[in-house]
């Protein structure tokens, strides 16, 4: 089966990496033919967390997503994320249709969003339904979430199918050094999505006032958090495990509103995967990928120094939290778990053969 994969981004984007790229060597390993053509590159990326516009890049990703759609009637199925174009009507999805070529749309946030509540009254004009659009017309819609996958069949989606976003839990591993002297709360993230931590800025004062503990947070930029006492560490691929293997407590804040409730709580599932106990907003998929008392706990606003303190004080409970946090990874949230149901999937858009060839070829 021959399958192209327009993606988001290559390996330095997350959604891309996380929600399809690291499954490719299980899908090409069970037959599957993947050809991969992302739509914005790593310098594009790269100059985005730098909080830089480049244009030309867009415009050379969007003319590299043209020429690959010219070649996709070669294809046995598309896999989409999210949407072909950016800030344009739902154009090359229809004609993807009307060509007879089946696609498999994905969704880690709620994209939509970003057109039915942008602050112009144009794009809500123009864009506000466009994902319902794309939705309905695909041959599957895969959510992270149930807040998705909601979304989908509200859009009249003929198939939903949710998958959690996973890690590949060879790969993670619970560390094997006892835990540090001085508990470390933990965060990892990007430049962009930075801006939770902030908010518990005097929480973080407040607990180095008390008792010994640091606050680590590998990805934000330093500049951001220059005069606090967040430690910033550079992110890469090949340290983030290890990055996250020296926390004692790993934590993801959200403000509640209807694009947090889209995410999918990825860093939660890399912190449970290295048996690290969770701190967690109670907002969208948090509560369900966190069972307070058995693998973390949550926190409302005012809420945070008390479950702080709570798991810093205790290290017999970070071990347990982190034991029972591995096991639901391995459970559920795991590229091993996951990418069969994703292979079955894709295997499900392949159009069936007429009778009469099959037959043919019984003969």
């Amino acid at each position: 089966m021959k399958v192209l994969l327009l993606s988001r981004y290559g390996p330095m984007g997350a959604s891309s990496r996380v929600r399809y790229l690291q499954y490719l060597p299980y899908l090409r390993s069970h037959g599957m033919d993947v050809s991969v053509v992302p739509l914005f590159s790593d310098a594009y990326l790269r100059s985005l967390y730098e909080g830089r516009a480049r244009w030309r890049d867009v415009i050379a990703g969007y003319m590299r997503r043209v020429r690959a759609l010219l070649q996709a009637r070669r294809f046995d199925a598309v896999i989409i994320e999210k949407e072909l174009f950016p800030f344009l009507p739902a154009f090359a999805e229809r004609l993807l249709r009307a060509a007879g070529v089946p696609y498999v749309v994905d969704y880690d946030d709620a994209l939509f969003h970003r057109y039915d509540l942008h602050s112009s009254k144009l794009v809500r004009g123009v864009l506000g339904r466009k994902i319902d659009v794309v939705m309905r017309d695909a041959a599957v819609v895969v959510a992270g979430n149930d807040y998705l996958a909601d979304r989908a069949r509200g859009a009249g989606a003929s198939s939903v199918e949710l998958i959690p976003t996973v890690v590949d839990t060879e790969r993670y591993q619970p560390r094997q050094t006892p835990p540090n002297e001085t508990p470390v709360i933990g965060w990892i993230g990007t430049p962009k999505t930075s801006r939770y931590l902030q908010p518990l800025l005097p929480v973080f004062e407040a607990l180095q006032a008390r008792m010994p503990v640091r606050v680590v947070a590998v990805g934000a930029r330093p500049e951001d958090f220059a005069g606090t006492p967040v430690e910033t560490r550079p992110w890469s691929e090949e340290t983030e495990v290890q990055s996250i293997q020296q926390f004692d407590i790993g934590i993801m804040p959200l403000t509640d509103s209807s694009w947090e409730r889209g995410k999918c709580g990825y860093k939660l599932i890399q912190y449970m995967a290295c048996g690290v106990p969770v701190v967690a907003s109670p907002v969208g998929v948090n509560s369900v990928i966190v069972k307070p008392g058995e693998n973390g706990l949550l926190a409302c606003d005012d809420e945070w120094e008390k479950q702080l303190t709570t798991l810093i004080q205790d290290a017999e409970l970070r071990r347990s939290f982190g034991s029972r946090g591995r096991k639901d990874v391995e459970d559920w949230y795991s590229l091993e778990v996951q990418a069969p149901r994703l292979l079955e999937v894709l295997s499900s858009t392949r159009p069936s053969k007429p009778d009469s060839q099959k037959a043919l070829k019984n003969d």
